[in-house]
């Protein structure tokens, strides 16, 4: 069998969150140039401050303005910084104590070598040039010279707290197909739909997988499908969402190509929504050549064929 197919993948999306009155007052803080934190009910002063108290379970009412400048209380150097980490060359995270609190912070530390790192050094907040309500407006923290008090911030004031917070969130891995993954993109890139079969059932399975799910025997025959169909079942998409590439309504369906015992899932476009149904027929219909990759997408929807709808009896037991 030829070689397997393997691409980089990139799943990301922007994570929004409500803060609550809490975190929301700590990140308002934040935004002024203060760093705030609560009081618990055993008289510490935690930051960021706890949305309940460990101990009464209460929510958290009293907050304390600390200072912007502590001591690392605990450290670990970073030598070869991933994506999206605070710098792109060698610093430390720590856990900093600041003036005013009990528990320490975890952030950045902006140092050149871990020689320059100690326990129970001191340390200031820099502050972010533009600060929006989010832990970056803390940049990170840098070394406190003896003697040296802590730098004065440009304080902005908004009667608007922060309410909410957009986080980017992004996992990037190396995706590698099946051997049988490989025969179905590989054939989408030639324009064609392949599936494997069972030599026991007789069942062909689109996309091919490398043992058949009803009895466990090895699909080895390779078999190229129809690209004609019968709709088996639908919904009708009306709600939008962020990154929609088509307008609402439209439809995503599962479509029985003829010669396969399994339905593979597509967008129906070329006719009203409304008028969608089971039975259907229907047709690929595929991007301009030049478009094409080893992608499902090469196949841009299925539309309707105009041929008398299917009758039920040959598609009951695949819905």
């Amino acid at each position: 069998m030829s070689r397997t197919l393997s691409a980089p993948v990139t799943v990301a999306f922007d994570y929004t969150r409500s803060t609550g009155p809490v975190v929301g007052r700590f990140l308002s803080g934040l935004r002024d140039g203060v760093v705030v934190g609560g009081r618990t009910s055993t008289g510490q002063v935690v930051v960021p401050p706890l949305e309940f108290d460990p101990v009464t379970h209460e929510a958290t009412t009293e907050f304390v303005e600390v200072s912007s400048v502590g001591t690392v209380t605990s450290w670990t150097w970073v030598p070869e910084p991933v994506k999206d980490q605070p710098f792109d060359r060698p610093f430390a995270f720590a856990l900093v104590t600041l003036d005013g609190a009990d528990v320490p912070l975890l952030h950045a530390l902006d140092v050149a070598s871990p020689d320059e790192v100690t326990t129970g050094m001191r340390v200031r907040v820099r502050w972010a040039a533009e600060r929006v309500g989010h832990i970056n407006d803390i940049a990170c923290f840098e070394p406190l010279a003896p003697g040296e008090a802590g730098s004065a911030v440009a304080a902005t004031t908004s009667d608007a707290p922060v309410t909410g917070v957009v986080t980017p969130v992004s996992l990037d891995y190396k995706y590698a197909a099946s051997p049988e993954e490989s025969l179905f993109y590989r054939g989408l890139n030639e324009g064609r739909i392949m599936g494997q079969r069972c030599p026991t059932c007789q069942k062909v399975y689109v996309p091919p997988r490398s043992a058949c799910p009803s009895d466990g025997t090895p699909t080895v025959e390779e078999v190229e499908l129809s690209q004609t169909g019968t709709i088996t079942t639908f919904c009708v998409v009306n709600v939008p969402f962020l990154g929609q590439k088509i307008t609402p309504p439209y439809v995503s369906a599962y479509v029985l190509l003829d010669g396969a015992d399994i339905a593979l899932l597509h967008l129906i476009l070329g006719v009203p929504a409304e008028e969608v149904r089971m039975g259907m027929r229907v047709k690929a219909v595929w991007k301009p050549k030049d478009e094409w990759a080893y992608s499902l997408e090469n196949i841009d929807h299925f539309a309707p064929t105009g041929d008398p709808d299917a009758d039920f009896d040959t598609y009951k037991h695949h819905l």
